[in-house]
């Protein structure tokens, strides 16, 4: 029984690919009642699909699902999955997607959810015809400190935004000896940096200050060639890499975004020696300005005011104040972790599919960050500006929804 007195109701879970995003997926979804107890959600693991044996072995064996396939297919016709988390590559995303929706399974997907924003609106038309809910692999939106941010945003404290700064910086792939991997390969990945860690740093945005409405951007890419993988027809050869190392665009915000009439630069790449996964923002308003570091993700900076002897940052530790913050530490100091912005995101999925209010990210918003990166794209190829279109049922921050 619940606090309430209810009796839980169990919600039938079937993944699809058990690798570590397979994983985290899972284990979010078994610790949920621990720390949303007033939900009365309870999981249960059931179909578990994987092309591996070893993962799924690991399914069963470590993970507790009750069954195991090889197709995915499977997971979509079980009847006792009621929910689908799709933690395949990137390349399948789309296909199992649109698959779920055609099944009726609310489904989970991380991003991105398409190739390209093309493949990514197939998918949104998918699940916009069965009206099945949806939720998309964003989790830095989670961050208390990041809903902090929004908050101080939304309530004037910072003033009328006036320009933007975003990174998302990391070294995985520094290394020009790492072999040639699907990362690399357009067929399977679609664009580079731009969908593997702009795609993030876009949504990111949208929830903060509102949808962007047009993009100027250059790429590069500098490791031009890498060895093929061992055990395939590449071992042994230094194959050509197929998208882009490096981006960086400048942007200008949607009328009717917080930030109307802001401007900003964002930047990703893959190959940066030195940082492990710098992802952050700088947000500068007419009354102060924000900062924000995933590196210390507990952590904000926030600048209030330009007169007095303590003019300047002044570094703000999250806590029970912060959104969410409580329901995992009781002060603080005592930070959280990525694990735990997955749990976030598992209980605003589990809450939709269920029947409750739909508060964490969705297809549509899938949507609106693909739109961004695929107008990067254009844009690097035309040396233009290239306008961004607002994607309708998104969760960006606007004047309207903000007031």
């Amino acid at each position: 029984m619940t606090a309430s007195g209810e009796t839980p109701r169990t919600v039938g879970v079937g993944l699809i690919s058990v690798g570590w995003m397979g994983r985290l997926h899972s284990r979010a979804y078994s610790v949920l009642p621990f720390f949303y107890p007033e939900l009365g959600l309870r999981t249960r693991l059931v179909t578990a699909a994987d092309t591996a044996a070893a993962g799924r072995d690991y399914a069963s064996d470590v993970l507790g699902f009750a069954r195991t396939v090889s197709d995915y297919r499977e997971v979509l016709a079980d009847p006792e999955v009621d929910v689908v988390s799709i933690c395949a590559p990137n390349f399948l995303h789309a296909e199992i997607a649109i698959a779920a929706a055609e099944a009726g399974k609310p489904f989970w997907v991380e991003k991105p959810v398409g190739r390209s924003s093309t493949e990514t609106a197939a998918v949104r038309d998918a699940a916009t015809k069965a009206g099945v809910p949806t939720a998309i692999g964003f989790n830095y939106r989670h961050v208390p400190a990041v809903e902090h941010a929004r908050q101080l945003i939304n309530d004037g404290t910072i003033g009328t935004i006036t320009n933007v700064r975003g990174r998302f910086f990391g070294g995985f792939s520094s290394n020009p000896e790492d072999p040639f991997t699907w990362r690399f390969e357009r067929e399977q990945s679609g664009s580079g940096v731009l969908n593997d860690l702009m795609g993030h740093l876009a949504d990111l945005i949208h929830y903060l200050l509102g949808p962007i409405g047009s993009v100027t951007a250059v790429t590069g890419t500098y490791l031009t060639e890498r060895p093929g993988l061992k055990g395939t027809p590449q071992e042994g050869k230094r194959v050509p890499v197929e998208n882009e190392d490096y981006a960086t665009m400048l942007i200008r915000f949607d009328d009717s975004a917080v930030a109307a009439g802001a401007l900003g630069s964002l930047e990703a790449s893959r190959i940066a020696v030195g940082p492990k996964s710098e992802y952050g923002f700088e947000i500068f308003g007419t009354e102060g300005s924000l900062r924000w570091e995933f590196e210390r993700l507990n952590e904000i900076e926030v600048a209030i005011g330009r007169a007095g002897s303590h003019v300047g940052y002044t570094r703000v530790f999250a806590d029970r104040t912060f959104p969410e913050y409580d329901r995992f530490q009781p002060s603080s100091g005592t930070g959280m972790g990525y694990d735990d912005l997955k749990i976030i995101e598992a209980k605003r999925f589990l809450v939709s599919a269920t029947g409750g209010p739909a508060e964490g990210s969705n297809i549509s918003d899938a949507l609106a960050s693909a739109q961004v990166l695929s107008a990067a794209e254009e844009s690097a190829a035309s040396g233009h500006w290239v306008h961004t279109p607002v994607v309708p049922g998104n969760t960006s921050n606007t004047k309207e929804t903000s007031a």
